[in-house]
């Protein structure tokens, strides 16, 4: 979660959301991303999808079953959507996000038996740490 932040805070730097989001398997970094859609003019540039992107690439496969996301910001309905299509086994996350969270805070589409594929979800981890890093950022852009 520690990478995750610093990730964040690349974001942050580059006038972003700060969310960053890092994949792990056996152990190893297999993919990493932060916010950019408004540096790349893209809606679907959230950190999770970068990091998928990024580890999809290294497996040479877009399913990388086994692996576990740390995310500092509770996943959106989009980026849930792609993580159990990529076949994550976990997704821990820091900041609960109360406005459009789809891990429990709005929505918990991880428990919604309709889906073919789940994840098994951890919220809270580095909690205040990731909600400062939010709070901060937006404190400064009002």
């Amino acid at each position: 979660m520690q990478h995750a932040i610093t990730l964040a805070r690349r974001a942050q730097e580059q006038g972003e959301v700060p969310v960053g989001a890092v994949i792990v398997e056996n152990d190893q970094i297999i993919g990493e991303g932060w916010n950019q859609p408004i540096t790349t003019i893209d809606p679907t540039a959230h950190a999770e999808i970068h990091a998928l992107r990024h580890a999809a690439s290294n497996k040479q496969n877009y399913r990388v079953p086994g692996a576990v996301m740390y995310v500092t910001l509770e996943p959106c309905v989009m980026c849930t959507g792609a993580i159990f299509h990529s076949r994550l086994a976990q997704v821990v996350f820091g900041a609960y996000d109360p406005k459009t969270g789809a891990a429990g805070s709005v929505i918990n589409l991880f428990e919604n038996g309709l889906l073919n594929h789940h994840a098994s979800i951890t919220g809270g981890i580095l909690q205040s740490e990731c909600t400062k890093l939010l709070q901060d950022f937006f404190r400064e852009r009002r």
